[in-house]
């Protein structure tokens, strides 16, 4: 009968124990099994049946004074981070929420300028196509009397 797997689990009996008789560091180890590190409450569990009165705060005090409290940046362990498109003024991202207020559900229409960072919020009874369209024929005429002097 084959051995039955928790749906979490990411190593088998036998990666365990390869792991645990084997002499290479703790880094190269999780390295060649793809094994992450371990997050503090995750190490003070695994530690607290052998020193019993071991705290959360005492671990991390532990941790830090030997300066391993922090886990290392991985090489690809992040996405580099994007830069937005560039938009022409006049190119607004629009958002509808419904919104409980005192008076019941009302429709929040909101619209930002990509560029300007203009923003216009009006409440509404309902949401449908021709409100909407309402509300963006709107737009120019509000962006226009906020910029006037």
């Amino acid at each position: 009968m084959g051995q039955v797997h928790h749906g979490s689990a990411t190593t088998t009996e036998a990666i365990r124990r390869a792991i645990q008789n084997s002499e290479e560091s703790l880094r190269a180890l999780s390295k060649r099994y793809s094994h992450t590190l371990l997050p503090l409450d995750d190490c003070l569990h695994a530690l607290q049946p052998t020193i019993p009165h071991l705290t959360r705060s005492s671990l991390h005090r532990c941790l830090h004074r030997h300066g391993i409290n922090r886990l290392p940046d991985l090489e690809g362990d992040k996405q580099p981070k994007k830069k937005f498109k560039a938009y022409p003024i006049g190119y607004f991202h629009i958002d509808i929420a419904e919104v409980q207020t005192a008076e019941g559900k009302l429709r929040l229409f909101m619209a930002i300028d990509r560029t300007s960072k203009f923003a216009c919020a009006e409440l509404c009874q309902e949401a449908g196509k021709t409100v909407a369209a309402k509300q963006l024929s709107a737009l120019p005429s509000r962006l226009a009397r906020r910029v006037a002097p």
